[in-house]
Order: structure tokens, then C-alpha cells, then sequence
């Protein structure tokens, strides 16, 4: 009599709710934070505050449509399963390979600056660098996600607390409210309040990455109910963490300063403190390890989830059964990532991705309006419309992009 086959092994359900809130932390509050502030500034002034709180609106429409959507379809594909169920197969497999582009894109592009960042310091050629910053993470990823989110947790506690302790050096400028109260109320001004709009867009991007939190469902204890938790006190905590950090900006004593700088968040806390800004450049440089480690995590199990829904090839489906985590699909991506910082020219393909990420947003929002009309689902149902809304503002978000030429990367 022949030996039963034994099941193939799944991914391990080991993440709950303040692993995977820090997992969505570290993927959204990241290097970028560090050099949007002066943009955002530039363009906002003294209202920055506002723009800054006005993104986090438009990020928390998306990111309901999210959370309902993994409360009803808790799976690792993420946003190509929320598309695949709502439009169908083939927008998913749209969905879940731009998914994948932008991701190993964005990964790409930081390892290469990291590995500049590393010759300074190592003397080694970039290239050699660049293949063992990039090899390295990806074994962190393919040892386990507890260990993965772990690493990526130490990264975000020096990100965040950096950035905590700025907040901390500048509480006596917070706690002057009659100051900086009035940048919640701008002037009835149309070119005022089109920076405070313009300020808001790019701020916008300065959010993205809680859509992360979704593709780790499967690796999630109780993910109906802690991945929907997950992506709200994520996008809270980043909004408390940007409305503070842009009042302390434009309290500085030189915020034209900030504004033009190369290295704002450094200057911001030099004026402040009086100390060198320099281990704030370092903790933006530490910062681009957690971007690779994550979206080297992100892309292989979107990659793992499109197969187990049928719209990617089923070779993606494996995982280690000693691991639990997608062998093969993480092989894959980290090749990728090493192809593309090798052989091709990086900009331009980045400062596309966040039209990408954008489309990815408006069909996600799409999927909840047409879920909610079909399903008999009573949540998705009664939230269907602001389905449509969100893919409105993205829309918008998107047509002002191009009218600007304002592109940026993820």
C-alpha cells in the first residue's frame, strides 16, 4: 500500500496585529519622508501642516477600500486578488504584475544608492556591494517572515525614532498653538490654496506602502480581522507622525532653509537642536535597506498569491516546507532586482511607478464598487460608493500628475 502524499506546505501563519502594524509602518514611513518635507514645504509654506493632513485623508479613502477588501478576500495576492474577484482575471494579472514592476523597480533603484552610499565607507566596487546588500536581504526574507518583519521592525524603530526625537526637540514649537493653529485655516487665496493642493499630492505619496499590509495575509493570525486594523493604525500613526514633524518645519527658525535643502530633514534638525544633522542622513541612508528588504518580502508573495488564484504560473506556488515562506518567487524577484539595477536606466521607469501605483489604487477602489453592488455583502454593500470615490481621486491625482510632469517614484 502506498504512502499518503503528504500536503504541500504552507505559508506559516506567524504575524499578529503589532507585528504586522510595524511591518506597515516600516514599509510606509520611509526614506522619502526624509526629502518630501522641504518639497512640500516649498510648495505649501506655513499651510504644509494642511497638506501633509489632506493626503492622509485621501490615503485613508484607499485605504478603507483595502480593508474591507481583505476582511472579505484575506489572501497574499493582495491587490491582484481584490481586482481578479471585482473586474476580472486578466485586470488582476494587470494589477498584480504592475504590482510586482513597481516593487522591484523601487528596490532596484535604492540598492544601487545604497550600494553608493556603501563605497564610502567600504572599499569595494558598487557592483560587489550591490549583490551582497541585495543577496543578504533576500535570505533574511527567505529564512521567515517573523524574522523578516523583525529585521525590518529594528530598521523602522530607528526610522520612526528619528524622527520621534525631532518631534520631541521641537515640542516647544508645538506647544506654541496660537502660532501655528492658523496653518489649518488658509485665506480664501486661489494661488494659496493650489500649493496647499499641489503640497498635498506629493505628500500623498508619502503614504503609500500600508496597501503592503494585505499581501501578508496569509502569513496572519486572524487576518479578516487584523489586517483591516493593521492598515488603519498604520495610516494613523504616519499622519500623527507627518502633521507634527511638518508644524515643527514650519516653526523653524529658517524654514526657507528647510524648503531648499538637499537634505531637509537633516537641516531641520540642526536648526533645531544645534547639533550635526548627520546621523539623521544616516538613519535616511539605513532607510533604503528596510525599502529592499520589504519589497523583496511584498513582491514574492504577490507573486505567490496570483498563483494560488490561477492568473500566474503555478511554479510561484511553492513553498519551503522547513521555511514556510515562497522559495521560488523569492529567488525570482531577487534576480530581477539584480537584473534591473545591471542592465537598465533606472529613472525614468521609477518616476513612473507612482502612476502605476495610482492605476493600482483606482481599480482596487473600482473592485469595492462593483463587489458591493454584486456581492451579498451588507459591509461592501453599504461602502460601494465610496468605492467610486476613491477611484475619483485617484483619477485626479493621476490627470494632475501628468499635467504637472510631477512624476515620483514609489
Amino acid at each position: 500500500m502506498s504512502e499518503p502524499e503528504s500536503k504541500p506546505a504552507t505559508l506559516r501563519r506567524a504575524l499578529t496585529l503589532p507585528w504586522l502594524v510595524f511591518y506597515g509602518v516600516g514599509v510606509t514611513v520611509g526614506a522619502g519622508i526624509f526629502a518630501l518635507i522641504g518639497e512640500i514645504l516649498a510648495l505649501a509654506g506655513s499651510y504644509a501642516p494642511l497638506s501633509f493632513l489632506l493626503a492622509g485623508l485621501i490615503a485613508g479613502v484607499t485605504g478603507v477600500s483595502y480593508a474591507l477588501l481583505v476582511s472579505r478576500f484575506p489572501k497574499a495576492g493582495g491587490e491582484a486578488v481584490f481586482v481578479h474577484r471585482g473586474i476580472g482575471a486578466f485586470p488582476g494579472q494587470l494589477v498584480g504584475y504592475g504590482v510586482c514592476a513597481t516593487g522591484t523597480i523601487s528596490s532596484a533603484v535604492v540598492a544601487l544608492a545604497f550600494a553608493g552610499y556603501m563605497q564610502a565607507l567600504v572599499p569595494l566596487p558598487q557592483e560587489v556591494l550591490l549583490v551582497a546588500v541585495v543577496c543578504g536581504l533576500a535570505a533574511i526574507a527567505w529564512f521567515g517572515v517573523r524574522e523578516s518583519v523583525l529585521f525590518a521592525g529594528l530598521i523602522t524603530f530607528l526610522e520612526v525614532g528619528t524622527l520621534i526625537i525631532v518631534i520631541i526637540f521641537g515640542a516647544p514649537l508645538i506647544a506654541d498653538v496660537p502660532k501655528w493653529a492658523p496653518s489649518f485655516v488658509p485665506p480664501p487665496d486661489g494661488t494659496l490654496l493650489a500649493g496647499i493642493l499641489s503640497g498635498g499630492v506629493i505628500a500623498f505619496f508619502a503614504f503609500v506602502g500600508f496597501e503592503d499590509i494585505e499581501n501578508m495575509a496569509e502569513e496572519t493570525v486572524e487576518p479578516e480581522r487584523t489586517a483591516p486594523r493593521a492598515v488603519f493604525w498604520t495610516l494613523g500613526i504616519t499622519v500623527v507622525l507627518y502633521v507634527l514633524l511638518s508644524v515643527v518645519a514650519v516653526m523653524a527658525p529658517d524654514r526657507e532653509a528647510v524648503a531648499g535643502s538637499t537634505a531637509p530633514m537633516s537641516d531641520l534638525f540642526e536648526q533645531i537642536t544645534g547639533f550635526s544633522g548627520k546621523p539623521v542622513a544616516a538613519a535616511a541612508a539605513i532607510a533604503m535597506i528596510n525599502g529592499i528588504l520589504v519589497q523583496i518580502v511584498m513582491v514574492s508573495r504577490v507573486l505567490y498569491g496570483m498563483a494560488n488564484d490561477g492568473i500566474a504560473p503555478g511554479w510561484f506556488a511553492w513553498v519551503g516546507p522547513q521555511r514556510r515562506t515562497p522559495g521560488r518567487a523569492t529567488l525570482v524577484v531577487t534576480i530581477v532586482i539584480l537584473v534591473l539595477a545591471f542592465s537598465f536606466p533606472l529613472v525614468k521607469l521609477a518616476e513612473a511607478t507612482s502612476l502605476v501605483t495610482l492605476a493600482v489604487f483606482a481599480l482596487v477602489n473600482l473592485s469595492l464598487f462593483r463587489l458591493g453592488s454584486r456581492l451579498g455583502d451588507r459591509t461592501l454593500h453599504r461602502f460601494r460608493w465610496w468605492g467610486l470615490a476613491g477611484t475619483v481621486i485617484c483619477v485626479v491625482i493621476a490627470g494632475f500628475q501628468i499635467g504637472t510632469g510631477a512624476l515620483g517614484g514609489h
